[in-house]
């Protein structure tokens, strides 16, 4: 960062390490054989909620891309209690990797059209067979994961949440500040 910016109290974001993403099928198969947890076939991708014709094409541009399949569930729009936009994804639970590039696609569209500084995370779902959701969420502006697992409207598995991280460490770039790893309280495919 230049003297200029520092004056005006400009800095430079870091570039997105999208590329993250396409660690998680491992990371998937590590947590299925130490810990006994399945993708769910559902991720999900925050941002800032947004509005207007520009992101009204965009959206429509990532539907019309992400739902060209029609042997696959259409792709969810929704807004949460809190304001922000949410596109919601399934695909078969055997398909992570398909899965994580849909994520990829839509940062980069809405990175193209402008939407970057309202991209926040996506989440990928997991689950332990007995309805103990849990996932894995990518933060957009770090380019780390850090795992979530709620168990109730307003609780979460602390525990849980560091076994998981120590089991992907080697995979996936884990965050290590623990105050980032916050609650997404209702996340869809959670």
């Amino acid at each position: 960062m230049g003297l200029w910016q520092s004056l005006l109290g400009r800095s430079t974001p870091r570039p997105a390490r999208l590329d993250a993403l396409f660690a998680v099928p491992t990371a998937a198969l590590t947590l299925e054989s130490t810990l006994g947890l399945h993708a769910t076939g559902t991720a999900s991708l925050c941002l800032r909620a947004a509005s207007g014709p520009a992101f009204d094409r965009t959206r429509a541009d990532i539907l019309a891309l992400l739902d060209a399949d029609p042997r696959m569930p259409a792709v969810q729009v929704s807004h949460d209690r809190f304001g922000f936009t949410w596109f919601t994804l399934a695909r078969p639970e055997a398909a992570t990797g398909e899965l994580c590039a849909d994520l990829h696609v839509a940062h980069l569209l809405l990175e193209e059209q402008g939407f970057a500084t309202g991209l926040l995370c996506s989440v990928v779902a997991f689950d332990d067979g007995s309805g103990h959701p849990l996932g894995l969420v990518y933060l957009y502006k770090q380019g780390t994961f850090y795992p979530f697992s709620p168990t109730g409207p307003q609780t979460r598995d602390t525990l849980r949440e560091v076994q998981v991280a120590q089991a992907v460490a080697g995979d996936l770039p884990v965050e290590d500040d623990r105050q980032r790893w916050l609650a997404l309280w209702g996340a869809p495919g959670l």
